[in-house]
Order: C-alpha cells, then sequence, then structure tokens
C-alpha cells in the first residue's frame, strides 16, 4: 500500500492496557476464587482486589497485555515505528506496564489515573484448563484529552479494538477515527469478541462500513457479524473494507484485498498457550503492509509471528527469534 512520505510512525494503537497475569494453580485455590472453572468473568475492583490478595503466596508471570497492545508490542518488535495511548492506575501494576511497554520499543502515550491498573488474570490448574478474571479498571477512563492529534497524523494506521466501542471509550475511539480521517491515517479494527458483536451489532456493522479500512475477526466472530461462514462471511466483510481478514486459527487465514482473496497457510508448530495469538497475526500483517509488502507475504508474516507466540506461556514476544522470523520472509 501506498503511504505518504511524511508518515512516520507505522501503526498506532488505541487500547485497554489490561496487565497480563499468568498463575498455575491447584483446583483447591481455583475454588477459593469463588470463578467458575473455565469461565472469563468481569470483576468490579473490591472483587479483583481479593483476588490478587489471596494469590500473595504464588508466582505470578506478567507482561504488559490487551489486545491492542499485543499486536503494537509486535509491531515494535519487527522493527516498526508504533505509538500506545492507554490508560493505567497509579500503582505498581501502572508503573510496571509503562516501563515493559517502552522496552519493548513502543511510544509510551499512557496516562495514569486514580483507580487500579486493569488486569487479565488467567488461571491455570494441573488439567491445562483455563479460567479468566478480567478488571478493566483505570483502562476506562481513556479520554479525548489523552489523544494526541499530532501522533495520528504522522501515523500509517490508527489500530482499534472492538471492546472499547462499547461503554465509557466508546466516545474516546469515535474522536480518533475522526482524527484518522481528517489526517488519511488508515484505521484498521479488530472485532475482538462474538458476544461482544452479538449486543452491538447494528454500531458495529455502522462504524466497520462507514470508517474502517482494515477489518480482523476470527470464524466465531465473523460468522456472527455477517451471519454467514467461511468464503461467505469473507465475501460480506470485504463488501465493507478495502482489506478483509478472516483468522481460521490452525487452518491459516483469507484475505481479501481490493477484491482478490489469497489464501494464508498456517505454520505448523506445537501449542502452549493460544493467547494473543490473533493479536500478533495483525501485528505482522500491519507491519507488512506499512513496509510496502503484499497481502500475501503480510499474511505469512502474522502467521509465522503467531505461530512462534503460541509455543510459550503468554505473550512475550521479546522471547521471540524476530530476527529468524523475517529471514524466513525474504
Amino acid at each position: 500500500m501506498d503511504f505518504k512520505i511524511e508518515k512516520t510512525i507505522d501503526v498506532t494503537g488505541l487500547g485497554n492496557a489490561l496487565m497480563d497475569l499468568l498463575v498455575e494453580v491447584d483446583e483447591e485455590l481455583l475454588t477459593a476464587t469463588q470463578l467458575t472453572k473455565g469461565s472469563m468473568c468481569l470483576v468490579d475492583e473490591e472483587s479483583a482486589k481479593k483476588i490478587l490478595v489471596g494469590l500473595k503466596d504464588t508466582k505470578l508471570k506478567t507482561s504488559p497485555g490487551g489486545a491492542v497492545a499485543n499486536t503494537i508490542k509486535g509491531v515494535a518488535a519487527l522493527g516498526g515505528e508504533s505509538v500506545l495511548f492507554a490508560k493505567v492506575g497509579e500503582d505498581g501494576h501502572g508503573n510496571a506496564y509503562i516501563e515493559a511497554i517502552e522496552m519493548h520499543g513502543v511510544k509510551s502515550r499512557i496516562g495514569k489515573h486514580t483507580s487500579t491498573t486493569g488486569h487479565a488474570l488467567t488461571f491455570i490448574t494441573p488439567d491445562a484448563e483455563r479460567t479468566f478474571s478480567v478488571h478493566l479498571g483505570a483502562a476506562l477512563t481513556l479520554g479525548k484529552e489523552d489523544i494526541i492529534e499530532e501522533d495520528i497524523r504522522l501515523s500509517k494506521i490508527l489500530h482499534l479494538e472492538a471492546f472499547q466501542l462499547e461503554g465509557p471509550t466508546q466516545d474516546v475511539v469515535l474522536h480518533a477515527i475522526d482524527l484518522a480521517k481528517k489526517h488519511q491515517t488508515l484505521i484498521s479494527i479488530d472485532l475482538a469478541e462474538a458476544f461482544l458483536i452479538e449486543r452491538n451489532l447494528a454500531l458495529f456493522k455502522e462504524v466497520v462500513s462507514r470508517d474502517i479500512d482494515i477489518l480482523f475477526a476470527n470464524e466465531t466472530e465473523a460468522k456472527t457479524f455477517t451471519g454467514k461462514k467461511g468464503m461467505e462471511a469473507l465475501q460480506e466483510m470485504a463488501k465493507m473494507v478495502d482489506i478483509a481478514v478472516l483468522k481460521l486459527g490452525e487452518k491459516g487465514s483469507l484475505v481479501s484485498m481490493m477484491g482478490e482473496v489469497i489464501q494464508i497457510d498456517a505454520v505448523k508448530t506445537v501449542a502452549v498457550d493460544t493467547t494473543g495469538a490473533g493479536d500478533t497475526y495483525a501485528a505482522g500483517f500491519l507491519y507488512g503492509l506499512t513496509h510496502g509488502w503484499s497481502a500475501e507475504k503480510s499474511g505469512r508474516l502474522g502467521s509465522s509471528l503467531s505461530a512462534k507466540v503460541v509455543e510459550k506461556l503468554g505473550v512475550d514476544i521479546l522471547e521471540i527469534d524476530i530476527e529468524g522470523v523475517l529471514k524466513e520472509m525474504a
């Protein structure tokens, strides 16, 4: 794709800043949290604090997460210029989040709030089942005043997550979209989650059709969004945007760009933890686009990068041999 010469930032992201916390627990400790095994539960601040206190004697693996943050970290790891707009709390996790984002090579535009830093806590029991406790916390306090227009003006792509189109951050996302359109910055979004789409279907279709250039969805999300499956779902998505990406997991992905459909094969791997696989695929794909690569080559980079991520516990892009991944693309 052609971008204006003055666009010096590859991808700017706007997303929920969530510290990813992974902990291996026995059945007894999980039961003590009062969470339903295998579920994903949104919890309030009081409940979140109680759960964390109950884990004070356990070993937590932490990394800066959230869907958009995972993508932006990936772009930076590949050597791209990237910026992240988000909000964290004035606490230890907030400080650690900003420090880690900057260590990944991302330019931080992360503000602070008196609320607790948002986190996504993953409990892993001996049978490998995962149970999730998510507290959005300070992420919900992101405001229009936190968005720097100059960063968006200089960006080739603004990447968003559909989660923020629901709730108090909706106006912030729409404001950022307006700025991107004003400065001819392409807009990318990941549809994020099927139940979220179901709750906001009319709004999402309106925003995607009117504002979005690049659309990412997995099979379940695409079916919920279009009412169709597979290739038919991709074709419906492609009617709304210039580039539609249907992520098919171990079956690879389908990309529709300007009317042409491209099949991208998955990279064979042994998956340990699939958390963040789709976000990392988007990182490779967007990096490729911003560096003049074809949709096919960009998709292959996305597949290769996501395959490396799922081989490890958690979304730690710094543990990946990025040089090796890029050499495979030559």
